[in-house]
């Protein structure tokens, strides 16, 4: 019996979740940074250019579309920053919390390890696991992750997560790093939701 699998988006049989095609024609990158009090945050897409792909994440096919999206942009962002780095900068997924199975962060983080970048998965997890979609600012303002850090201390990190929309979660991951005295470089995100 032959298996064939079907691209997600143009649903041609194809051996990989995203075709060749819709790859290189519906999901090129549109590199953007947005600044949140002190932190960097580079984007590589338009929420709305993925919307459906992101929502992806709580359905099992969630996390071969997350493996799929990280090689894509993840994956060779770090190989080029990482040529020029010296010593060890640390991967930091926000709250990789493993839910239908995988945590969607941690496909990021995971494809972002190189001889110079390493992943430490699962220090920095959220003890309120309040879900933010579709809330108001005020919301989130009242209700923090309460982030908690169990990595290593006195060293550089890269902060990484799938969307931005206000920024609240990535400057409060940020300060509870500060606080344990760890250098955040810069953030990294999948999609922001701000259109410029």
């Amino acid at each position: 019996m032959e298996f064939y699998l079907r691209c997600y988006t143009c649903s041609r049989l194809n051996l990989s979740i995203l075709c060749k095609t819709c790859k290189k024609k519906l999901f090129r990158t549109t590199l953007g940074t947005r600044t949140i009090g002190t932190l960097d945050v580079i984007s590589f897409y338009k929420y709305s250019a993925l919307e459906s792909l992101l929502l992806s994440k709580h359905k099992p096919e969630g996390y071969r579309i997350y493996k799929a999206l990280s090689h894509m942009t993840m994956k060779p962002f770090i190989k080029e920053f990482s040529e020029n780095v010296d010593g060890k900068v640390y991967i930091v997924g926000i709250d990789e919390y493993v839910k239908s199975g995988y945590a969607h962060v941690a496909v990021l983080t995971h494809a972002m390890k190189t001889k110079n970048t390493i992943p430490l998965h699962g220090s920095l997890m959220a003890k309120n696991r309040v879900n933010y979609s579709g809330k108001n600012l005020q919301f989130r303002l009242d209700n923090p992750r309460n982030f908690h850090y169990t990595g290593k201390k006195n060293i550089d990190v890269i902060l990484v997560d799938d969307i931005i929309t206000t920024g609240i979660t990535l400057k409060e991951a940020q300060q509870v790093l500060l606080k344990n005295n760890v250098n955040v470089l810069f953030a990294l995100t999948l999609a922001d939701v701000e259109e410029l």
